[in-house]
């Protein structure tokens, strides 16, 4: 079956570490990620309960309210 891509593609199906003289660095960035990342993970069983970002927010924010009027008592 011919490639029906209009762009030249040069890349290899496969690599070895000798096509990269200057070396392999495993994790280069990861602690840059790490700083500028907001990304909190959580367990499976919440995962069920807080099925996306807005239902996290959503009972965050509740949660925030209430301990925001106890601490007015």
């Amino acid at each position: 079956m011919a490639d029906d891509n209009d762009y030249d593609d040069d890349l290899r199906p496969e690599y070895r570490r000798e096509d990269f003289p200057a070396g392999l660095e495993r994790g280069k960035y990861a602690a840059r990620m790490a700083e500028g990342s907001n990304i909190v993970r959580i367990d499976p069983d919440l995962s069920r309960a807080f099925p996306d970002s807005a239902a996290v927010n959503k009972a965050l924010r509740a949660l925030l309210q209430i301990a925001e009027r106890n601490a007015e008592l």
